[in-house]
Order: C-alpha cells, then sequence, then structure tokens
C-alpha cells in the first residue's frame, strides 16, 4: 500500500536535448539508476524549468558549435535554478563559454575511444577512477574547452581535450567532453548513477514494482468506473497495456483482437495463453479477449493488388473500419486504451532552431475516426520500450511474449512479395513458423534481433523424392541490430541454415527452394517490402 502511495515523480532530472542522437540514450541511463527524468528541448522557458522543479539537470550534446554566436545555449533558469547540473560534450562546451570560459576548434577532430586520464580528485568521476588513474571514454567532439571559467577546476584529460572533464564543486557544475551514456565508455553508467543518486540526492524510487503500482493507481483515478476497449495486437506495447489495465480495472476492459489472415501461426491462441499464465488462477475472466475474424474481409480487398504502399494502405484502413465497427457495438465504452510509449511523445519538429521536441497524436491503431468519441488512455506513455518490458515480466508475462521480435503492422502482407492470396499466406506462415521453432530448439532466437520468412512468387524446379516439383521459393532474413536504423544480416550456422531449409522444403508441398537473403541495411531494409 504504502509504495502505491509513494510520488516515483517528485524526485527527477531535467534532461535539455541541444539535438544529440544520443539523448534518449542518456534519458534511459538515468532511469535504469532508479530516477525519473523527462526530455525537454533546450529552448525550455525559465518558467517552465522553475515549474518542473528538477533535482538536477543533465545537458546533452550535438551537432552545433558554440563559436558561432547563433547556436544553441543554456537557458539563464538553468544555472540559476542552484541544483547540480551536468553538460555531456556541447553541454560542456556551452557552459563553459556561457560561464566565461573559451571553446576554440579543435585541430583534430575526436572521434571514437580516447583514454582518459585524472588529473586531481573529483566528486563525479570517482566512481570511475577507483580502480585505474585511466580509463577508456567515447569521443565524439570537433571543439574543445581552452580555458575554464572562474571557479571551476579540471579534473580529466584527453590526448586532444586538455579540459574532458571539469567541475565547479561549489555551485555543483560538472562537464564532461566524453558521453558517459554509450557503452563504449567504461563505466558511464557508474559516473550517471553517482550524478543522479549521490550529487542530485535521488533515492532511486523508479523501479519496475512502483512503476505498476503507480499507473494502476493512475488508470483508476483517470478511468473511475467508465469501460476501456484496447486493440490487442499480441505486440509487447499492446500486451503489457492490456495487463496493467486488466490489473487496474478487470472486468472493464475489452480487448478486440483483429484475425486479419495475415498473422503467424497460432497467434491468437498463444495470446490468449500467454494472458492465462499471466493473469493466473481465477481472474483471467477479467481479462475479456474478444477475436474477431475478418480473414475474408482483409483477403477479398487485396486480392489483385500487388504494390507494396497499396498494400499497406488497405491492410491499415481495413483494420480501422474492423476496430471501429467492433469497438461501436460495444455498449457503455468512454475510453481507448493505447500503447503509446515515451519516444513517440518525443518527437523531434520545428523549433527556432530546428531541434525541440512536441507532443504529437499517436495512434498505435493506425489512425481512428474522428467520429469515434472516446477518450485516450496511455498508461506506458512515460516509459522507454525497455521499461515496458521490464515491467511486462513484472506483470507476469512470459519472456516469449516480452522479448518476441519486431512483427510489422501489416503482417505477412509486407512479407509476401506482389499480390496477397490465401494460400501463399498458409505457406508462409507454416514456413516461417519452422524457422522460428528452429531457432529457438538451437538457442539462436534470443542471438538475433529479428527473423523472418519471406514469400517469394517466382517458381523453382525442384526434385521432392522421386518426383518433380516446380513451386515457388522462400526467402529466409534474420539481422543483428540495436537500434533498427542498420542492421548486419546474421551469420547463421550453415548447418542450422540447412536443417531450416529441410524442413520447409520436405514438410510444406508448396515450396521447392529455399535461399537466405545476406542483404546488410543499409543498402537493403530489413524488410523486403
Amino acid at each position: 500500500m504504502q509504495s502505491a502511495l509513494r510520488d516515483i515523480h517528485a524526485q527527477r532530472l531535467l534532461i535539455l536535448d541541444f539535438g544529440s542522437q544520443y539523448t534518449q540514450l542518456i534519458a534511459r541511463r538515468v532511469r535504469e539508476c532508479g530516477v525519473y527524468c523527462e526530455i525537454y528541448p533546450f529552448d525550455i522557458t525559465d518558467a517552465e524549468i522553475v515549474e518542473f522543479s528538477p533535482a538536477g539537470v543533465i545537458l546533452s550534446g550535438g551537432p552545433e558549435t558554440v563559436t558561432e554566436g547563433t547556436t544553441p545555449r543554456i537557458p539563464a533558469g538553468v544555472l540559476q535554478l542552484g541544483v547540480p547540473v551536468l553538460g555531456i560534450c556541447y553541454g560542456l562546451q556551452a557552459m563553459a563559454a556561457q560561464l566565461g570560459g573559451e571553446v576554440v576548434a579543435s585541430n583534430l577532430r575526436e572521434f571514437g575511444h580516447a583514454q582518459l586520464e585524472a588529473e586531481q580528485p573529483s566528486n563525479l568521476l570517482g566512481s570511475m577512477f577507483n580502480e585505474a588513474h585511466q580509463v577508456s571514454v567515447w569521443m565524439s567532439h570537433g571543439d574543445k574547452v581552452a580555458a575554464l571559467p572562474e571557479g571551476f577546476v579540471c579534473t580529466a584529460s584527453s590526448a586532444n581535450a586538455p579540459f574532458a572533464a571539469i567541475e565547479d564543486p561549489t555551485r555543483r557544475f560538472f562537464g564532461v567532453q566524453f558521453h558517459p551514456e554509450v557503452t563504449h565508455t567504461d563505466k558511464g553508467e557508474a559516473l550517471i548513477n553517482r550524478f543522479a543518486r549521490d550529487i542530485c540526492g535521488c533515492q532511486g524510487e523508479w523501479t519496475p514494482a512502483n512503476i505498476v503500482d503507480d499507473a494502476i493507481a493512475a488508470i483508476r483515478t483517470q478511468v473511475g468506473n467508465d469501460k476501456v476497449v484496447l486493440g490487442l495486437s499480441g505486440g509487447v506495447d499492446s500486451s503489457v497495456v492490456a495487463a496493467l489495465l486488466a490489473k487496474a480495472i478487470g472486468s472493464q476492459l475489452t480487448c478486440i483482437f483483429v484475425d486479419n489472415g495475415l498473422l503467424r501461426k497460432n497467434e491468437s491462441e498463444e495470446v490468449r495463453a500467454a494472458f492465462s499464465g499471466a493473469m493466473g488462477e481465477g481472474t483471467l475472466a477479467e481479462l475479456n479477449i474478444k477475436t474477431i475474424n475478418a480473414q475474408r474481409e482483409f483477403l477479398d480487398k487485396l486480392a489483385g493488388v500487388d504494390d507494396p504502399e497499396a498494400k499497406r494502405k488497405i491492410i491499415g484502413a481495413t483494420f480501422i473500419e474492423v476496430f471501429d465497427r467492433e469497438a461501436t457495438a460495444l455498449q457503455d465504452v468512454n475510453w481507448l486504451a493505447q500503447g503509446t510509449i515515451y519516444p513517440d511523445v518525443i518527437e523531434s519538429a520545428a523549433s527556432k532552431y530546428g531541434k525541440a521536441h512536441v507532443i504529437k497524436s499517436h495512434h498505435n491503431v493506425g489512425g481512428l475516426p474522428e467520429r469515434m468519441t472516446l477518450k485516450l488512455v496511455e498508461p506506458l506513455r512515460e516509459l522507454f520500450k525497455d521499461e515496458v518490458r521490464k515491467i511486462g515480466l513484472h506483470l507476469g508475462l512470459p519472456p516469449s511474449l516480452i522479448y518476441r521480435h519486431p512483427f510489422p503492422g501489416p503482417g505477412l502482407g509486407v512479407r509476401i512479395l506482389g499480390e496477397i492470396k490465401p494460400s501463399y499466406a498458409d505457406v508462409l506462415r507454416e514456413a516461417d513458423a519452422i524457422f522460428i521453432q528452429e531457432l529457438r530448439a538451437s538457442d539462436l532466437y534470443d542471438q538475433v534481433s529479428q527473423a523472418f520468412a519471406v514469400y517469394l512468387p517466382v517458381k523453382s524446379v525442384g526434385v521432392v523424392g522421386d518426383a518433380r516439383r516446380y513451386e515457388h521459393v522462400i526467402a529466409l532474413r534474420a539481422v543483428e541490430t540495436i537500434d533498427f536504423m542498420t542492421a548486419r544480416w546474421a551469420h547463421l550456422p550453415y548447418e542450422f541454415i540447412e536443417q531450416v531449409s529441410n524442413r520447409i522444403i520436405n514438410e510444406i508441398a508448396g515450396v521447392s527452394r529455399v535461399v537466405y537473403d545476406v542483404s546488410s541495411k543499409p543498402p537493403a531494409t530489413i524488410e523486403w517490402e
């Protein structure tokens, strides 16, 4: 009871974004320390800063240079708050320049690993240097601090950055030229933990258990006795939303699961089984999953359509029609639940510098008709994907669901090249299931980021037994990636690929040949369409 009443947002850090590609990573690292934080654009107003009332502020890196007069600067209100401030890369340079130091263009851009050497004892860096005088860090900068502001001391240097770490112990201002948020920096997490927990005094209330208690209390306050509808896809976000809502409001929730004929094998049954185990004996009745068989409706509309974008639009529009129809048929529903997560909320958009963030209207179900006047409940709105997974496990959802590979919104529709036919979908479903089964059996599933089969409507001659077979081709695709922006094709063992190929050809009559996709992204995309 006590944890449910605790305000887990009270102790929080403010992260100001100067356009760094790592800003969200900074926030994730702070959250991993058990400290809540939010990201705001650097040009936030002083009034908004005071209203947010942070225990500390972190200034992100950025692509600009403080040696030019029109580039981003730290709001005056940050430096007047009286709380600890940590500047990272550009944040360090902006702090140095604005407080009376000097920043100059470096003769040599420093990008990649560098050796950070301790210059004198530091309240911030002590956790990094407790076992060595040098530590490997990740640099990415073209400017450097050439002279310190009054009150600052140099605590560490590198070969190309004489002031690689600085601090003003009186005002509790800290700056590092390197990036502690990336895994390439040794003990970077210890530095962030030191700042968030010890220097800013945050106690670490941001834990999966506390997040769940807080979310349940917030849902009950927001929804009251009203009824809620959720489009349950079987993906991580919608599944965790369903589990949270079921814990919070029980039978007030109705989940609509739309079978469009383009799902993976046994998808509906696996989703039900996952929730049966998670919700526990006697509580499954509270999770009302309404499965809608709309296969014919989807596949009839897709007949004869071979353009990838046209297929996507038809699948999306048909889903909206089906969901709208089924949701409208429910009695007295006032709320629509969605799996919006924090990265959906923070979208880069135009401000006077082109780097601010705005709140966008985000619809996981694809954009609902305006006539649907349902109010939104979005219990994951504050969370990053890794946090969603953690609370999903805390709620009892099985790891096989929480850590399953991404599945595209249009489903198998973008993994069948060209026209979608029911027979093609049936063959692909079986081939994909064999591939995933073998990955799991060989303990390879969790070693790749995404794996799937693709149906190629290209006929190839084969011989199965003593009979000639002239059927279509299945391509196998597996990739390794961190952010899905770039990806390397997974170097799966030849023996494994051979085993999968043999099973697919021997067990599925509609396949004569199996190929393995060895394209990386870029130049290829992960999906084929």
